[in-house]
């Protein structure tokens, strides 16, 4: 790959040419003063929807604890009417309530009570096809568990449950259980969804749902502005748990989220602009928090960044990364931003993780990352990979992965400091540590590619100045 010398140049960097190669310095900008000063302004954005002080409680609708089609039908009938008054609370009472998929609407607040859960049918036939995502491609799939579509001023509250009670024998038996009666036709329609998405087919064309085996995912607004999902435990989902798409202003806070599924990422923010995320614990079978912007041709087509993220007073126990940028990085990724966060354990792969590769295109840059304690991971600290899934051999290399910041970070125990991949002719770019104290790490750093300055740093009680 050619890099030009414009690209270079709206880069900052100093390019010169030789006998037939391009040799490359890239200009580290000094870190600034104050590095969460732009989160600042971004959480002065970010506001709760606020509600009119009316309840519709779902008993009111016929909502009965021994049958799911009258609790279904409570549910819906509850939310139309809260909406039609001009918003309230949807309030579940204790109990356990069993249910179908929920759809929200405007101006209301699906408020599941301290003591009440909702249980969600485990019959995909259950959730009928709507707009959505899969893997950062477009279709018409299983409703999400809970899903709102252009909606404004939407949220769930309360200190209630909700369980997807996806298991080994329910919805994650699709990926866990080696059926060829299963596998042959997921792989088909992944297959064809990849085709359908390059080829740029309609997406009310793209029609999935039941016999292809695609998993809805839990938590979906779609094209929603003034989110609000807080309090609530989550358990047993089908697949990704929080996935705000295409959505402005969202807010998800003190949350408890225990989902040990296969790709149980527990919130993914895609395509979405000013977010917080904060107070939750994350035990999940993926990546706690992973951000994202679409893949490959579609995310290109849709072309909106996810931007203006802030994670912080949350603990990430569980995963393969505790924040997670990519890998469906395609329509862009920039300006993150993660404080005061407690990571670690056996079971955590990493603590800060960027991923993308050469089908991607787009772009990952401007990411914080500081006051952040890490008790162990079982790989690197931070890991970034130009050569995730696809790996290297594609036609759309990502614009740029770099303008990295992480300052303040401890951790007790990894493989690798720092693990970071990049291309001969698209290095990792303006990686700044300071302040950092990496204890107990087997291997050191691995470095390829990757311009990295250090200041304050110690690695095994050794000072690193960076490479």
């Amino acid at each position: 790959m050619t890099i030009p010398a414009s690209y270079l140049s709206r880069r900052g960097w100093l390019a010169t040419a030789g006998a037939g190669f391009l040799t490359v310095s890239l200009g580290l900008p000094a870190q600034a003063a104050d590095n969460w000063a732009p989160a600042e302004a971004i959480l002065k954005r970010i506001k709760a929807p606020v509600f009119p002080k009316r309840d519709f409680d779902i008993t009111r609708f016929g909502a009965s604890q021994s049958d799911q089609a009258k609790t279904s039908a409570a549910l819906a009938q509850a939310i139309d009417a809260c909406a039609k008054a001009g918003g309230g609370r949807v309030v579940v009472p204790a109990g356990v309530w069993p249910t179908g998929p929920i759809h929200l609407k405007s101006k209301v607040n699906l408020h599941v009570s301290k003591d009440a859960t909702l249980k969600f049918s485990t019959e995909p036939k259950d959730y009928p096809p709507v707009a959505t995502r899969f893997e950062g491609e477009e279709l018409m799939n299983y409703s999400p568990l809970v899903y709102a579509y252009g909606q404004t001023d939407i949220a769930i509250t309360g200190e209630g449950t909700l369980d997807g009670q996806a298991t080994d024998q329910t919805w994650w038996n699709w990926v866990t259980r080696k059926d060829t009666a299963i596998m042959t036709p997921r792989k088909a329609a992944i297959d064809r969804l990849h085709a359908l998405a390059e080829k740029g087919v309609p997406v009310a064309e793209r029609v999935f749902g039941d016999g292809h085996y695609l998993r809805p995912n839990f938590i979906q607004p779609y094209n929603c502005k003034n989110v609000l999902i807080e309090g609530v435990a989550i358990k047993g989902s089908p697949m990704w748990i929080v996935h705000p798409v295409l959505s402005q202003n969202v807010i998800v806070r003190n949350l408890r989220i225990d989902s040990l599924g296969p790709n149980n990422d527990g919130c993914d923010p895609e395509s979405c602009r000013d977010v917080l995320i904060e107070g939750c614990e994350f035990i999940c079978g993926d990546d706690c928090i992973a951000i994202k912007s679409g893949r490959n041709f579609d995310g290109r087509r849709v072309n909106v960044p996810s931007e203006n993220i802030i994670v912080r007073n949350c603990q990430m126990k569980d995963g393969h990364g505790g924040v997670s940028l990519g890998s469906e990085a395609s329509g862009g990724i920039r300006n993150v931003y993660v404080r005061d966060c407690h990571m670690g354990g056996p079971e955590l792969l990493r603590a800060l993780r960027l991923k993308t590769n050469s089908f991607r295109g787009g772009y990952i840059e401007n990411v914080v990352f500081r006051d952040v304690k890490v008790d162990q991971v079982a790989e690197g600290v931070l890991e970034v990979s130009l050569y995730y899934g696809e790996g290297a051999n594609g036609k759309f290399y990502p614009r740029r992965v770099g303008g990295i910041v992480m300052d303040n970070v401890v951790c007790e125990k990894s493989l690798y400091a720092l693990d970071v991949r990049g291309y001969a002719d698209l290095p990792v770019d303006s990686i700044a540590l300071s302040n950092c104290t990496f204890r107990g790490v087997a291997k050191g750093n691995r470095l390829e590619y990757a311009q990295v300055k250090a200041t304050g740093v110690t690695i095994n009680g050794q000072v690193w100045t960076g490479a």
